[in-house]
């Protein structure tokens, strides 16, 4: 399967949670030093997923809300670390800081596409990767994520209490939050640029390897 999907590969458990028993792939040795020593039970219930790896690519969170037909963005970061790194430990940019315009146009009619699509009424979170001005999505989360509450205060606009009023009953235009039913609305820095940065205690976990990947390093 990995000769199919050809290297790098992400080999990941079919659940995981804080990116556990996620490793990055780039040959066939490296395969079989997963099988030999991640640990990882792979079964017909819990198999082991191989999903291609871009790398050297630039990786994105986009949080909104959705009242179902309208979608309020309220922020995207773009990491500064390669593609890779969890989005748990990697530093970040509100806005982003790098990207190309088209680029980002996409992400967001993509996420209002996805949000109608899949009937969100409430928080949302995507994970898009970006390489040689190619959008790709990687993960879609109907909830909240751990950047919700620096995406708030950087903006100004308590995502929080936008999806609570949502579940009462107020959609986003009522909120003033989008101008009309089914349109698309935007958040904005309030301080011009916000950083995103992970404080680690590697002094104080000295079992813990220092250098990042795609599961947090402290997960355990």
């Amino acid at each position: 399967m990995a000769l199919e999907v050809g290297f790098p590969v992400l080999i990941r458990p079919s659940f995981v949670l804080g990116g556990r028993g996620m490793f990055i792939v780039y040959d066939e040795n490296g395969i079989e030093d997963f099988v030999k020593n991640s640990g990882v039970e792979a079964s017909i219930k819990a198999p082991v997923l191989i999903d291609q790896f871009l790398d050297d690519a630039f990786e994105y969170d986009l949080d909104a809300v959705s009242d179902g037909t309208s979608l309020y963005i309220g922020g995207i970061l773009q990491h500064i670390e390669a593609a890779g790194i969890h989005s748990g430990d990697s530093a970040a940019v509100f806005p982003p800081y790098k990207s190309n315009p088209e680029i980002l146009s996409q992400m967001k009619q993509w996420a209002h596409k996805l949000a109608v699509a899949l009937c969100v009424k409430g928080l949302m979170n995507i994970q898009f990767a970006a390489k040689d001005d190619q959008l790709y999505l990687i993960e879609v989360n109907p909830r909240a994520s751990r950047t919700v509450p620096f995406i708030s205060k950087a903006s100004g606009v308590n995502l929080i209490e936008a999806a609570v009023r949502i579940w009462e009953g107020q959609d986003l235009v009522s909120q003033k939050l989008v101008k009309t039913k089914g349109s698309l609305g935007e958040g904005h820095c309030i301080t011009g640029w916000a950083i995103k940065e992970a404080v680690f205690s590697f002094d104080r976990f000295t079992n813990v390897d220092p250098l990042l990947g795609p599961e947090m390093r402290f997960y355990r």
